[in-house]
């Protein structure tokens, strides 16, 4: 039935390449103004999307949870350095850089931003301070992003709950001439824990199963930051940062101490292309950051996130070069563990921002970005079938879909039977990311 749906479609569109309608330069998905009558239409097409989303969506997860099942069958993709045909591969895409210049500066990228009021002040309640703290680093991070390409800047989007619990403001900026797109998001937000939410928190963690109890109904309230950066060109690495404090109350009882809180987050890196110098320089302003606070938290951290972003359909393949992740953490006192937190997101900026000032301008081919888009496609499929934040965003009744699906890239690339040549950079970035390195001691 599926098949035979998708058969007429094509026949009654083939050889049309319009847009749905021409209110604007992307059509339907692009924000382009409808015409008047097209609601029904819409609504109609939007529901025909969703039905062919879920059915394809069910085929794919079937496929990735069936044993044995080899991956490149279902989504499959080919590459090597001649995948590209004719002298198309091979030709500079420079119209874009060659008017680029990187910014002599970028605020709050020498680690010399004083700390704010709010991280000394005990009277307020944490969850206050985790909301200021996370609003303080979006403007810090946005200012920083638009100094890359003073041409550009983020959209703000405040949004409220439809229920009134919680609100979030939502920073992007897309087409970019740097940035391709970006996101920086901030969501304070409150409301019941679903049975899918507390079976999640029970079967990861003893000390949840053994607090939350299957007879009672709880309630969480969340502050957190959630930023994906993905660069236009090849040589600039994607970037992901995600800070949050989480508590859990008895239902009806968010005014008193929470029966849990605890902090979870990290930063990592994914490039296209490898440059060791990049990634040391990433690993090792995170590693100042932890050691400031626990020697034992970078190691820790950096091998939870390389076991966190593994994409176990591709066998050993992590999403990218790895950073810090931790979650539940609270080993330490609140007041400890929010300067720490407060530090190690400070860090992102000096991390991350100069890496893409340093790679820019660099020109590149049609070849390196086929596989910029071809490694985004490996990025997309984490986030959609392992990501934990994404699958809590989707399971929170009245959440808001387009942030959380905002770290999505723009474009991305799912080619057949994917086969770097081997020696070439791409199959270095594929090697790197089948194994684990130490990033600061290698020299």
């Amino acid at each position: 039935m599926l098949l035979s749906w998708i058969q007429r479609t094509a026949a009654r569109t083939a050889g049309s390449r319009a847009p749905l309608y021409s209110g604007g330069r992307r059509g339907l998905f692009g924000g382009g103004q409808a015409p008047e009558g097209t609601s029904t239409t819409r609504r109609v097409i939007k529901r025909g999307a969703v039905l062919f989303a879920q059915a394809t969506a069910t085929w794919y997860v079937y496929g990735l949870c069936v044993d044995g099942v080899k991956t490149h069958v279902l989504q499959g993709t080919r590459f090597a350095a001649s995948s590209t045909s004719g002298s198309s591969g091979d030709s500079v895409l420079g119209a874009e850089v060659a008017r680029l210049q990187a910014p002599k500066t970028i605020p709050h990228a020498d680690g010399r931003t004083p700390r704010p009021a709010y991280c000394g002040d005990t009277a307020q309640p944490m969850h206050e301070r985790m909301e200021a703290l996370v609003l303080d680093q979006q403007d810090r991070l946005v200012a920083a992003l638009e100094s890359l390409d003073t041409s550009s800047k983020f959209v703000r989007d405040r949004w409220e709950r439809e229920d009134g619990r919680g609100y979030g403001i939502t920073c992007v900026l897309q087409d970019g001439a740097v940035l391709e797109k970006a996101g920086v998001n901030v969501s304070v937000i409150e409301g019941t824990l679903t049975p899918g939410q507390l079976k999640s928190m029970r079967d990861r963690n003893p000390q949840m199963a053994a607090a939350l109890r299957g007879t009672e109904e709880y309630e969480f309230r969340v502050a957190g930051i959630s930023v994906v950066v993905h660069p236009r060109n090849p040589y600039a690495p994607t970037a992901h940062e995600n800070f949050r404090r989480f508590e859990v109350h008895r239902k009806g009882d968010g005014a008193g101490k929470p029966l849990l809180a605890w902090f979870g987050g990290g930063a990592d890196l994914t490039p296209a292309y490898l440059f060791d110098e990049d990634v040391r320089h990433f690993h090792g302003t995170l590693k100042t950051a932890c050691d400031a606070h626990d020697s034992a938290y970078y190691p820790r951290f950096k091998a939870w996130c390389d076991k966190y972003f593994a994409i176990a359909h591709r066998g050993d393949e992590t999403r990218g070069v790895g950073g810090i992740f931790f979650d539940d953490l609270e080993d330490k006192q609140p007041e400890d563990l929010f300067r720490f937190v407060y530090d190690a997101s400070s860090a992102f900026v000096s991390a991350y921002v100069p890496l893409v000032a340093r790679r820019m301008t660099t020109p590149y081919t049609q070849r390196h970005r086929d596989w910029q888009l071809v490694r985004r496609g490996h990025y997309a499929e984490f986030n959609l079938v392992y990501d934990r934040g994404t699958k809590f965003g989707l399971m929170t009744p009245g959440a808001r879909i387009e942030s959380i699906l905002m770290s999505l890239p723009l474009t991305a690339r799912w080619e057949y039977m994917s086969s770097p040549t081997p020696g070439s950079p791409e199959d270095a970035l594929l090697q790197c990311v089948r194994t684990t390195r130490d990033w600061v001691a290698t020299k």
